[in-house]
């Protein structure tokens, strides 16, 4: 008899913060946690931080404004097959295909405008959509890519 390989269940990771750019640490924190039950490899994990700090990040900057009332939330999915991070935040959206290039010549010295460069960089996939009320930002790592 031969058997299906089935795929494994997601392990489901979850945080919310309020839009305060002190907590990103609590984000770092959380990511950490998630790691020690999942067992990334050190490379892996540094592109789900370095991913997943940026666009909490920017949710939390450019999405709600630094509104204290308005929070960003940060899902994580795990299989064997790949990490998927979800941040949510309540602004008004962005069209990202109209962000500037942060490697053109006139913007290499802006402290500013790397974050959605770097997402893209650390992931294999980035997504964003709007929602009714905010905009979410969905990151994948195809983890079979890497054995």
């Amino acid at each position: 008899m031969i058997r299906k390989h089935r795929r494994s269940r997601p392990r489901r990771f979850a945080m919310e913060c309020p839009s305060d750019p002190k907590h990103i640490g609590e984000v770092e924190r959380f990511l950490q946690k998630m790691n020690e039950s999942t067992k990334l490899d050190d490379g892996t994990f540094y592109r789900v931080l370095v991913a997943s700090t940026e666009a909490v990040n920017n949710a939390i900057l450019h999405g709600n404004k630094c509104n204290p009332e308005k929070k960003v939330i940060v899902i994580c999915l795990v299989t064997q097959e790949a990490v998927k991070v979800q941040v949510r935040d309540e602004g008004g959206g962005f069209d990202a295909r109209r962000l500037p290039d942060p490697l053109d010549e006139k913007n290499l010295l802006k402290e500013h405008g790397r974050g959605v460069f770097l997402m893209n960089s650390m992931t294999d996939r980035v997504r964003f959509r709007r929602l009714k009320k905010g905009m979410v930002v969905e990151m994948l790592i195809d983890l079979k890519r890497l054995r």
